[in-house]
């Protein structure tokens, strides 16, 4: 009888902690929500619907943000700086920020950028710039094998296969049983000083700009939804990348590269620099001393090649 009175109360108590975990998860991510509500407005393809902010009014520029983020990434500072001579459209992509994840849980390159073009396209974009950073360089990439748009910029763009492997938490995440487990304790439990800690690492060795992670929207990056499509987003990508390297040098689009030579996430050496030798009409600018997101950290330096990515494709 004391054996099932244990067992009992250990069930009860399991229940507790999983009730608990499932409140704190709702509480937290509808705050989320209420605090950094979307900020543009929402066109639907025939993979989801997808968020979008636009904003000016010439050429058309389309912006895709990195791994973990959304388009607040770009309304932070950047889209002020260039909406008085571009037509700039900020997406959220599949399955962040406010934009649904693909159907059958697609990670892949391929799948967001045809549910990006489709979405533009409906705002009447034909002929676009498409400026991507980090992981949204890779999907930029994807775009112009799809379908070339008037010119790229790839802003520390990961575009070559590297050496070794994801960090612990992607590997672990890296399976569904993985993500069942562990995103839903980190998305509970995680806290806001962490977050601020790993984004000083992506600027390093510059730091954010004031302001910056309270925009972006911490919490909207903690919630589960968010946290399992880009840890799927993140495990798939190198194979991807593999498979998309025999393709580059048939891009004969005008393509901007900007990258810091001492960016640590996504390294110079092993990706704009020699995918600047492979593409056809690349031109690279290396940034001294500067990380992974110029684009804040630097951003005249990234107008600028927004400017002549323009000018090259005779947008300007």
């Amino acid at each position: 009888m004391t054996r099932k009175i244990l067992a009992a109360s250990v069930a009860l108590l399991g229940l507790g902690l999983i009730a608990g975990v499932q409140w704190r998860l709702s509480a937290r991510e509808a705050a989320a929500e209420a605090a950094h509500p979307p900020s543009g407005q929402f066109v639907t393809t025939g993979a989801g619907r997808v968020h979008l902010h636009v904003a000016g009014s010439g050429p058309d520029l389309v912006l895709i943000h990195g791994a973990n983020g959304n388009l607040r990434e770009f309304t932070f500072a950047l889209v002020d700086r260039l909406s008085d001579r571009y037509r700039v459209i900020a997406v959220d992509r599949p399955g962040l920020g406010y934009s649904d994840p693909l159907p059958g849980q697609d990670a892949t390159v391929a799948g967001q950028a045809a549910a990006l073009r489709q979405a533009v396209a409906q705002m009447g974009v034909e002929n676009p710039i498409v400026l991507g950073q980090s992981y949204g360089g890779t999907v930029a990439l994807g775009w112009a094998l799809q379908q070339p748009p008037a010119a790229l910029v790839l802003v520390s763009a990961p575009s070559l296969p590297w050496p070794g492997e994801l960090d612990p938490w992607y590997r672990i995440t890296a399976s569904a049983l993985g993500r069942a487990t562990l995103v839903p304790l980190a998305s509970a439990f995680v806290t806001e000083g962490y977050v601020r800690r790993a984004i000083d690492g992506v600027f390093a060795p510059q730091t954010p700009p004031a302001g910056y992670a309270d925009h972006l929207g911490l919490d909207l990056t903690l919630r589960r939804g968010s946290m399992s499509v880009n840890a799927m987003q993140i495990n798939a990508l190198r194979p991807q990348v593999e498979a998309m390297q025999e393709q580059y040098a048939g891009l004969t689009l005008p393509v901007e590269l900007v990258h810091g030579d001492s960016d640590s996430i996504v390294p110079l050496h092993i990706h704009s620099q020699p995918l600047a030798q492979i593409l056809p009409n690349g031109a690279l600018t290396v940034l001294p001393g500067v990380g992974h997101m110029p684009h804040h950290t630097h951003p005249d330096a990234v107008i600028a090649a927004i400017d002549r990515a323009a000018a090259r494709a005779g947008l300007r």
